[in-house]
């Protein structure tokens, strides 16, 4: 898969992309990614990339051409353009194994009060993080790519995401290592007992019970304006 960010800021980037999953991803040839900035592509001779919104409001505007030519500069057939915006679609596991079926994607991370809506005509997706607001697109973009990054084929082992959370719907069951006993709290004595079947249904009660618990938490949250 090959990713274009577009971003004023790629030197956020370096530390997320160059360690661990992403960038054995990337070693392998997996994954590629480069980043492209709407300053290279403004208009003006001071680089300018946003404005006043017209109308009035705090704060300033991204302009809609250097995003335009800074997202045509690398879009060709088969490109699948997503922005990050509060308006998008709730990035989940489900929405993160479509995106990750794509050759090609292009990050549009947007900043300061958002982007000129016109440019919005040359997104194929809007993609949200939650109902909260972040001073960027950078830091969705970092976890959108690395949700789909991980699923890519040859990424990781497929048991290893196949038993995840989320991916048959549920979360995953609680699990300990050495040692058997730690500050006075012990392992379940049934993973210890050899008993696979057992172990199996102990595991499947656990990840409904959590899921149960978490919905009721949820709606608890929902209802209540002080929940922390």
């Amino acid at each position: 898969m090959r990713v274009d960010i577009v971003t004023l800021f790629p030197e956020m980037f370096d530390g997320p992309f160059n360690c661990s999953i992403l960038k054995k991803a990337q070693e392998r040839g997996i994954l590629e990614v480069s980043f492209v900035n709407p300053r290279d592509f403004a208009v003006d001779s001071h680089r300018t990339v946003d404005d006043r919104p017209y109308g009035g409001g705090k704060g300033m505007l991204m302009k809609a051409e250097p995003l335009f030519r800074a997202v045509r500069s690398v879009k060709k057939r088969g490109s699948f353009v997503v922005y990050f915006s509060p308006r998008g679609k709730r990035l989940n596991q489900a929405l993160a194994k479509r995106l990750s079926r794509k050759r090609h994607m292009i990050l549009v991370c947007g900043h300061y009060e958002g982007v000129d809506e016109r440019f919005l005509k040359e997104v194929d997706l809007s993609v949200s993080m939650g109902d909260y607001i972040l001073t960027g697109g950078e830091i969705p973009a970092m976890a959108t790519l690395d949700a789909v990054g991980r699923l890519l084929p040859g990424v990781l082992d497929k048991t290893a995401t196949a038993e995840e959370s989320f991916a048959d719907g549920f979360l995953e069951f609680p699990q300990y290592t050495r040692p058997r006993i730690w500050k006075g709290m012990e392992v379940p004595s049934l993973l210890l007992s050899g008993n696979h079947e057992r172990i199996a249904q102990w595991k499947m009660n656990k990840r409904i019970k959590i899921v149960r618990d978490r919905k009721e938490t949820i709606y608890d949250e929902r209802n209540d304006s002080s929940a922390v």
